[in-house]
């Protein structure tokens, strides 16, 4: 796991997402997921590449039912870009690297 994705639990998730000056890359997973796995080395390379300009951290939903369920969250990978305070973009399922970099540049 890189040192540039962060782990947030629903306590955290206001002032580490919500509050952030930076944008945010929010990634709904659990470790019984298939795709969430799949997609892990495409955010690690995404992490690096927005260095500076974007966060990206992951919420485990098994641990923290409570931010899913207030972003209605229904199926798993969910990955949501976060600036100000809102959803700027939503992608659901696995995707590859190029389209989450699409994704990520016209939200930010």
């Amino acid at each position: 796991m890189s040192d540039l994705i962060t782990h947030v639990s629903d306590d955290a998730f206001e002032q580490q997402v919500l509050q952030s000056d930076t944008p945010v890359l929010l990634d709904f997973w659990a470790e019984w997921c298939g795709p969430c796995k799949a997609i892990a080395p495409a955010l690690e390379d995404l992490a690096k590449q927005y260095e500076g300009r974007l966060k990206i951290v992951k919420l485990n939903i098994d641990h923290n039912q409570k931010t899913p369920r207030t972003y209605g969250v229904r199926g798993i990978p969910t990955l949501m870009v976060f600036k100000g305070g809102k959803v700027e973009a939503t992608q659901i399922g696995a995707v590859s690297k190029g389209q989450l970099a699409q994704m990520i540049d016209k939200a930010i």
